[in-house]
């Protein structure tokens, strides 16, 4: 984004952070927290300020809003602040409290399982029936990465394993919604991955899922779809793993049956987000001109031994 466009998110977020913004203030300058394609994002003290991606179903965004600020979500969801949605050079912007993010940099601390219990919260709760919510994004955005690949990399063969994993799945895991009607009702977050939880109040309050703009009704399986695939390709330790499954199904998650082998619900999703992995690191490495780094090799090799499967196996075979 444009340094004018940084500038009026901070300017937003500031305003909103006092009660008095004209009287003068001693806060830090405001600082940028994230700035990609799909989304800057601008901390100015207690707030932040979020201009979501061009393009962007407002209809959809609103209602998606109005569930993360359903009193049934509180403690799951971290509620935006009001008013919102602004809009900024035709993007729109919704204004949230600022929370304490994971550390990258202590792994061992990661709240897996705190994270495994917030799910089980979204999914258990019903849907409100007085809001039109869409489909959860979960699933377009592995056709996306597929497409966005394909773009990036036409005719190279380096994409042959990855199409030929993507065109191995139920031809209803490519569509959008991609969910069996009888698992098509659950709340669902969309888009998990530790990057989406924060404490709030900052710096020790309870763990929140933030980030709600892939939320919407789906397969709850979709959400667990990340680490089971991370565990799959031998990137998420195994003790991890089931750390987070085992707190998933005692905390009542419908996502997968409540004990024995999880992965008739998992096998597809997560080998759909194996291939929505492995599609973006194709996609990202050539735009930088690099090779893919070793997390991002190692779900390109895991897509490699999917394609390879008969079908009916699934994404616990791939490790």
């Amino acid at each position: 984004m444009t340094t004018a466009v940084v500038s009026a998110l901070g300017d937003l977020a500031h305003r909103a952070a006092h009660e008095h913004p004209e009287d003068p203030c001693a806060c830090p300058p405001p600082t940028v927290l994230a700035d990609r394609a799909d989304g800057t994002v601008v901390r100015s003290g207690a707030v932040v300020a979020k201009a979501h991606a061009p393009g962007t179903d407002t209809p959809g965004l609103l209602s998606r809003l109005t569930l993360a600020n359903d009193p049934h979500l509180t403690g799951i969801l971290l509620a935006p602040l009001k008013p919102c949605p602004a809009t900024l050079c035709d993007r729109p912007v919704t204004l949230w409290p600022h929370g304490r993010p994971v550390d990258p940099g202590d792994p061992d601390a990661a709240p897996w399982e705190e994270a495994a219990v917030l799910l089980a919260g979204l999914h258990r709760t019903p849907a409100p029936h007085s809001l039109a919510l869409p489909p959860m994004r979960g699933p377009a955005k592995a056709a996306l990465a597929v497409a966005r690949m394909h773009a990036a990399r036409p005719g190279d063969p380096a994409t042959v394993p990855v199409l030929e994993a993507w065109h191995r799945l139920p031809a209803w895991a490519r569509d959008e919604a991609a969910a069996p009607p009888h698992r098509s009702h659950f709340l669902c977050h969309g888009d998990l991955h530790l990057g989406q939880l924060v404490r709030h109040p900052a710096p020790h309050g309870p763990w929140l899922l933030i980030d709600v703009d892939d939320a919407g009704l789906g397969d709850p399986a979709w959400d667990l779809a990340r680490p089971a695939a991370w565990y799959a390709a031998g990137i998420l330790p195994p003790e991890v793993w089931l750390r987070f499954l085992d707190a998933y199904r005692a905390a009542g998650g419908p996502a997968v049956r409540a004990e024995g082998d999880p992965w008739p619900e998992l096998d597809v999703p997560a080998r759909a987000l194996t291939i929505q992995v492995a599609a973006l690191a194709i996609a990202k490495s050539a735009a930088e001109d690099r090779t893919p780094d070793e997390v991002e090799q190692a779900m390109i090799d895991a897509c490699a031994r999917i394609a390879s499967l008969p079908p009916e196996l699934g994404a616990e075979h791939s490790s």
